[in-house]
């Protein structure tokens, strides 16, 4: 079982633009079945942990917004209770606990939001980052990570319009 950031990210590095827009991302070519791929590593998540964001990003352009995935969201807002969501405002280590024991054995994903997966960097419970670098810069936004992570690579492979890279956290 890992705790790993999976996400799609800009050359220069962000995840979102400064109006919180993924559109830069979304019209990218990648072959769902091909390396790492979401599909892939959707079938290895047993448990998610989201920021209030990235959270109201799903909510504003998602008609299903989320299925039986136990998934916990950080935050101070209120929002409306959704299947198998969390909304908590508790620590990273108890939300991190609970996750994993929720996930019975599989990884906990770590969904956008680069300051809540700092927090869990902090805590040491970051195992492995993923990126897939989308051919475009977007010169401002939210960033992948905003505080120092050493990573070591582990794998390098390319999907269609995407260099996807995978990292260990270095301890």
């Amino acid at each position: 079982m890992s705790t790993i950031y999976y996400t799609g990210c800009s050359l220069d590095g962000f995840i979102a633009t400064t109006d919180h827009s993924l559109d830069w991302l979304l019209t990218r070519d990648i072959d769902q079945s091909g390396p790492m791929s979401y599909g892939g590593f959707r079938e290895r998540i047993g448990a998610a942990v989201m920021g209030a964001t990235t959270w109201q990003w799903i909510l504003d352009h998602d008609d299903s917004p989320w299925g039986d995935l136990p998934t916990w969201v950080l935050t101070h807002r209120t929002f409306e209770p959704a299947g198998a969501v969390v909304f908590t405002a508790d620590p990273v280590e108890q939300v991190h606990a609970a996750a994993t024991e929720a996930a019975a054995g599989r990884d906990v994903w770590l969904i956008g939001g680069g300051d809540v997966v700092g927090q869990f960097h902090d805590a040491g419970l970051l195992d492995e980052v993923w990126l897939q670098y989308a051919p475009v810069t977007l010169g401002a936004g939210a960033p992948v990570l905003p505080r120092r992570v050493e990573l070591r690579l582990e794998e390098v492979a390319r999907n269609r319009d995407f260099a996807c890279v995978r990292h260990s956290v270095v301890r």
